[in-house]
């Protein structure tokens, strides 16, 4: 498990150079005494492993900017991918308040090593011919946020998945998979959503994709409070769910949408084994037995593919 005795740990993505797997994760110190407080104190830290179970910490990697920075308040959820050139290009969010209202949108920064990082400034934000913002007073915040980068099944360039809302139907049931694409890592351009509204959440965090033994599935996450009323009159619980897909880049039939894992843990991610290729599942421990938050990393769980359904070993 993963812990810091000073920060609580959250959110949580992975880069794998070959020789460690490098843990990139939200923290804030415990000293704020309110969990709840974290979200608006968050840095991403940095830890690399061989075994994805014992950790070593190495310097923070993006810390908030300066003030009418776009990420001026906190710097939070990405994924990290490597150019052809050989350099690593980190996607985050960066989070700023207007009228007190969390306003999000994608930035990056550039390594060549994963360990140095220099920020390279923001690069997309919630277009509102297709996305909900914060004028629309439908949601808590602005959500374009939690980028997940991944290239093109076809090589033309690369894609961003981002959690973002839709603009029509009822609040409580906008949550669609954001959609930005690049020639180069560098200039995106935001794109329509890749999914419809009216699935049953008001948003999907932190999505990643993969692809177990040829079929794709959308990982995301949504506790039972941000489902539609709808879902919640069923009494389905929130966590970490799965959908299945036709191709990475969906259709995405999230109304078929499972849970993988229950919200005492979140943000559950799907990680290959480098030597053998087996998947992995890891989330950050959420609510423990005692009702309070947990602020800490699991270990590694099994995960296999069981009559075209992934269950957690």
């Amino acid at each position: 498990m993963f812990t810091l005795p000073e920060s609580w740990v959250w959110d949580f993505w992975f880069a794998d150079d070959g020789e460690h797997y490098h843990l990139f994760f939200l923290h804030a110190p415990k000293a704020l005494k309110d969990p709840d407080a974290r979200h608006y104190r968050a840095s991403i830290g940095h830890a690399i492993s061989t075994d994805l179970t014992t950790w070593t910490r190495v310097a923070d990697a993006v810390g908030h900017g300066q003030p009418e920075e776009f990420d001026e308040l906190a710097t939070w959820t990405g994924s990290v991918t490597r150019d052809p050139d050989g350099t690593w290009f980190l996607y985050y969010t960066g989070a700023r308040l207007v009228a007190g209202k969390n306003v999000q949108s994608i930035g990056y920064a550039t390594s060549p090593d994963l360990y140095a990082w220099e920020k390279q400034g923001q690069v997309a934000s919630a277009d509102d011919r297709w996305y909900e913002r914060l004028a629309d007073r439908g949601w808590r915040d602005e959500a374009f946020r939690d980028p997940w980068v991944l290239p093109d099944p076809d090589g033309d360039g690369w894609h961003l998945l981002i959690t973002a809302r839709g603009r029509t139907g009822p609040a409580d049931d906008r949550g669609v998979v954001g959609h930005c694409w690049s020639s180069d890592l560098r200039t995106w351009e935001v794109r329509p959503p890749l999914s419809e509204v009216g699935l049953g959440f008001g948003h999907l965090e932190v999505m990643h994709t993969v692809e177990v033994e040829g079929q794709a599935f959308l990982i995301f996450s949504c506790l039972g409070s941000d489902t539609s009323a709808a879902m919640q009159a069923t009494g389905t619980p929130g966590g970490t769910w799965v959908a299945k897909a036709e191709t990475v880049l969906g259709p995405y039939d999230l109304t078929n949408a499972q849970l993988l894992a229950d919200s005492s843990v979140y943000v559950g991610r799907l990680l290959p084994w480098r030597d053998t290729g087996e998947w992995t599942f890891l989330a950050f421990n959420n609510r423990l037995p005692d009702g309070t938050f947990g602020g800490t990393i699991t270990d590694p769980r099994p995960v296999s593919l069981v009559d075209g359904e992934l269950v957690l070993g």
